[in-house]
């Protein structure tokens, strides 16, 4: 059953990536980034597909040589999802993949050499409607912010920004979104707060190096949850030292948890005890592994007994509730006469969850790669 967000958006200028817009009204889009080598294009396109198929909005690729920059021309055609590279220091390689047809430049336009060199890149990108992603990162300060404060603060990653921004500003140049991460999620938020008081464009929210699948889902949740229900925020990027897949699938599950944007299965299940009339656990994730296909959103409570079962299946789409052999089976928040035999409960929740969606969302696009 659908539960809509009270969270109240910041204003930002809504820019384009491609076709996926970003900011402004637009949904808050999820994106990640390959960790294949760009110059296995065979290999980075399987990745860019396979995170296309679990919903990214936008893929981020590493173009660190001009090798990398023929390969990106390569992986560019191969694709359809938009296309950030990710530049560093050199700006012949963001000439280079803008003249490849790239969506987004990931480039600090103070880092990137003199006047001149700046104004080329920015020239390039405003004649080919290309935006620019400014990328501060707690742990690659300027020398002098570092020396000024000492250590990474809030402030010092702002002030880092704004000199950035103080470039494009200068050059007239307005489609930028900014990201001030770092891997302390205190810090992060307190920077983006801090950012969102100073410019009216779009932010890309992430902690970065977060860490492992486990802890690093959990600390990009909680900065990331504390920001975006503050209504900051407008694309994010969850970083965990894991396959980019599981980047994707952690960033619809905040977005799903604090209702600001569903995709797929919402399951609601016990964490068991005792109680329990069937395998809850094996349930659940044999269900999650079978129905990754699904993007229709759909509420599934999965519970082992009668005593929060009931409620749970009243607010969601499908509920089961465990009873003894047999257990109950709602429907839109209504207990339905037929009941589930126990030891077949996975095969019968599929079943009815796939027909739900079938009969709701015939569109349901199911990618295969």
């Amino acid at each position: 059953m659908s539960h809509t967000s009270s969270i109240i958006r910041r204003v930002s200028k809504q820019i384009m990536v491609g076709n996926v817009p970003v900011g402004g009204d637009a949904p808050i889009t999820v994106q990640s980034m390959t960790n294949t080598l760009t110059t296995d294009v065979a290999a980075t396109v399987a990745q860019i597909k396979r995170l296309e198929a679990v919903g990214a909005d936008i893929v981020r690729v590493s173009v660190p040589t001009m090798n990398a920059a023929e390969a990106f021309r390569e992986i560019k055609l191969q694709t359809n999802i938009p296309l950030i590279a990710d530049i560093h220091f050199d700006y012949r390689i963001a000439l280079k993949v803008a003249e490849y047809g790239v969506d987004c430049l990931r480039i600090n336009p103070g880092n990137i050499g003199n006047e001149q060199r700046i104004r080329s890149v920015v020239d390039c990108a405003r004649h080919n409607n290309i935006p620019i992603r400014i990328g501060v990162n707690g742990g690659s300060l300027e020398a002098d912010i570092q020396e000024k404060y000492g250590e990474p603060t809030a402030q010092a990653l702002v002030d880092s920004a704004l000199r950035h921004v103080d470039i494009l500003d200068r050059l007239n140049f307005e489609q930028f979104k900014v990201s001030v991460k770092a891997s302390d999620a205190l810090l992060a938020v307190e920077s983006y707060q801090l950012l969102a008081k100073q410019i009216i464009q779009p932010l890309h929210l992430g902690i970065t190096e977060a860490g492992g699948l486990r802890s690093g889902s959990v600390k990009s949740a909680v900065g990331m949850g504390m920001l975006l229900s503050q209504g900051i925020g407008d694309t994010l990027r969850v970083s965990l030292a894991a396959d980019p897949v599981e980047e994707i699938k952690v960033g619809f599950d905040i977005l799903k948890s604090l209702r600001i944007r569903s995709r797929g299965i919402n399951f609601i299940a016990c964490p068991t005890c005792s109680r329990q009339e069937f395998d809850v656990i094996a349930t659940v994730n044999a269900l999650e592994e079978r129905l990754e296909d699904i993007i229709t959103p759909v509420d599934v409570s999965i519970i082992g007994c009668v005593v929060n079962g009931p409620g749970e299946a009243l607010i969601s789409d499908i509920g089961i509730t465990g009873g003894k052999t047999k257990s109950g089976f709602y429907e839109d928040g209504k207990r339905q006469k037929e009941r589930f035999d126990n030891d077949n409960v996975i095969d019968q929740l599929e079943a009815k969850i796939r027909a739900r969606v079938s009969r709701d969302d015939p569109s349901n696009i199911i990618l295969k790669v």
